[in-house]
Formats: structure tokens, sequence, C-alpha cells
């Protein structure tokens, strides 16, 4: 498997300071997104690095939202956002920053032509997960998702490269950072409870005679109710819709990013089949793709990258 040196060497990144960076990204990506990480394996060597420093980068920020030190106040994460805003601003400008995660992410944003609201999209909505606890309706999760999700997907398009025009394939990869999004909501439905956030929409949820409450009693309890199951069912297939949505975006891209990017949607929509397949209880463990599953969807899509650099 090659390291961190053998892909930053390949990505052109020299200098001591740049490469210890990526390499800082690079340790939050394998360790916080093992399906990601997994799929981004499978991409050229050369293109990981910038991988790494978007995911990065999200992971980190989306960190300092979610700890749950109880000495630490929202206002003082708000502060620690502040500053993370600030330094990103001048290294998306200078390319200078105090913290290495940013100064990967701007290098790879300079490199990539990245647009910086982007990342602005993105720190707003870590800001609302700080003061928001909940969403009336779908349409107004999807507005949270833009920021959270859909940008992401939207940063990582220039690294992967389309063989269409970037902004005909960008609403398929706006589409399937939604998807991957709304999965991450379903499965962590009790964990996101413990942290005083909601994220399936209460109109889905009253729709089917569910509320707040209920989801609370459940997490308690650790035993399903029919009404949630249902609101459940119906959200799982909405997530079915977007990952629907976003599909053909993968054969937009370039031939050698297609199997990552198609692993990680095979692999992430696996989550919603665990979900299935446990009757839609996710309060008594978060549901995985097997190990098994992960490792027969991306060894074919390994063979398959290897025979498009081979012709490429």
């Amino acid at each position: 498997m090659m390291g961190t040196a053998a892909e930053l060497d390949a990505a052109g990144i020299t200098g001591p300071g740049l490469r210890a960076a990526y390499a800082a990204s690079r340790a939050l990506h394998a360790r916080h997104g093992r399906t990601y990480y997994l799929a981004t394996r499978v991409l050229p060597a050369a293109r990981r690095p910038a991988i790494h420093a978007l995911y990065g980068f999200a992971r980190w920020v989306d960190d300092i939202v979610d700890d749950i030190e109880p000495r630490r106040t929202n206002a003082q994460r708000l502060a620690v956002l502040d500053a993370v805003e600030d330094d990103l601003r001048t290294a998306l400008r200078s390319g200078a920053a105090r913290r290495p995660v940013i100064r990967a992410l701007a290098d790879t944003a300079g490199r990539y032509a990245i647009p910086a609201e982007y990342f602005t999209a993105f720190t707003a909505s870590m800001r609302a997960d700080l003061t928001v606890t909940e969403y009336a309706s779908y349409e107004e999760l999807r507005g949270y998702m833009y920021g959270s999700a859909a940008v992401i997907g939207l940063q990582v398009l220039p690294v992967l490269g389309t063989v269409v025009p970037r902004a005909e394939a960008a609403p398929h990869a706006a589409a399937l950072g939604e998807a991957f999004q709304l999965t991450n909501f379903l499965r962590d439905v009790a964990e996101d409870l413990e942290r005083g956030r909601v994220y399936l929409p209460a109109d889905v949820l009253s729709a089917h005679g569910a509320g707040r409450e209920l989801l609370e009693h459940c997490r308690r309890t650790r035993v399903q109710d029919r009404r949630v199951r249902a609101a459940l069912a119906e959200l799982v297939r909405i997530n079915r819709e977007v990952y629907g949505r976003a599909e053909p975006g993968c054969a937009m891209l370039s031939p050698v990013s297609r199997p990552c990017v198609t692993t990680a949607l095979r692999l992430y929509r696996g989550i919603l089949d665990a979900i299935e397949a446990a009757d839609y209880d996710v309060w008594v463990r978060r549901h995985r793709v097997p190990r098994s599953r992960r490792a027969a969807v991306a060894l074919p899509a390994l063979a398959r990258a290897l025979a498009a650099r081979a012709t490429g």
C-alpha cells in the first residue's frame, strides 16, 4: 500500500511544512472516514492528497462543533470557529496558515481553483449546528445540507476531473454529497439526539405520527416504535432517490476517478441496506457495511482503476 510520502511525491507537493500539513489531513481522513478513505485508495496517488486535505478539513471543523466536552460552551466553540474562519480567509488569499489542516486545504484550493464560497457555505452550516436543533421540513434540511455536504461534492469535483463540462457534472456531485449526509442522519439518529439535535425533518416525522419526544423515548428505551419505523422507511426511500440523482454523475468523471466515486456510492448506500435489514431499528447499534462487503466492492474497483490508469 502506497504511503504518505509516495503520494505527496506523486502530487508534486514539496517542502517539509506543507508535506506535514497534508500528512495531518491524511491521518484525520484515515481515522474518521473509513468508507471514504477506502474509496480514496482507488484514486491515482497524485490525486489522493487533495482529497485528504478536503475531507480532513471538513472532519476537523465538524469535530470542533461536535466536541461534547462539557467544559466548552457553545460560545467558546463559536469563538474557535471564528478563529478558524479568519485563518481560512488569510490562507485562501496568501497560502499562509497557522493551522496545518488549513494550510493543506488552502494549497489544494489553489491547485484546483476551488471557489472560496464553498468553504464559507460549509462553515456556515457548521455554525448552525451550535444553534439549530431541528428542521421543520425536508426543504429546510436541504438548505443546511447544501453547506454541510453538497459543497463537499462540489469541492472534490475539480480534483476528480470530468469528461463533460464541470457545470454539467456539478448537480450530480452535489446530490451525492447530500445523499451521503442523509445516510449519516439516518444511521446516527441516536447519537445526534445525545447532542441535542434532530436532523430528521419534522414534517416527515409528523406525517407518520412521530416527533422529537417519541424519538427520545426510542433512544432511552432502545425499542423501536412503528410510527418512527414508518418515518425512517420514508426517509430511506427519499435517500435512495437522491442516490439515484447522483449516480449518473459517475460516468461524467475522469475514467481514473470513476471507480473511487462508484465505490464510495455503493458502500455508503449499503448502509441503507443494513438499516433496512434491521427493520429500520437504529437504536441498538450503529449500522455499518460489513468488512467482507467493503472488500467485495473495493477490490474490483481497484482493478478497474488500475485498468483505467493503464489505458489513460
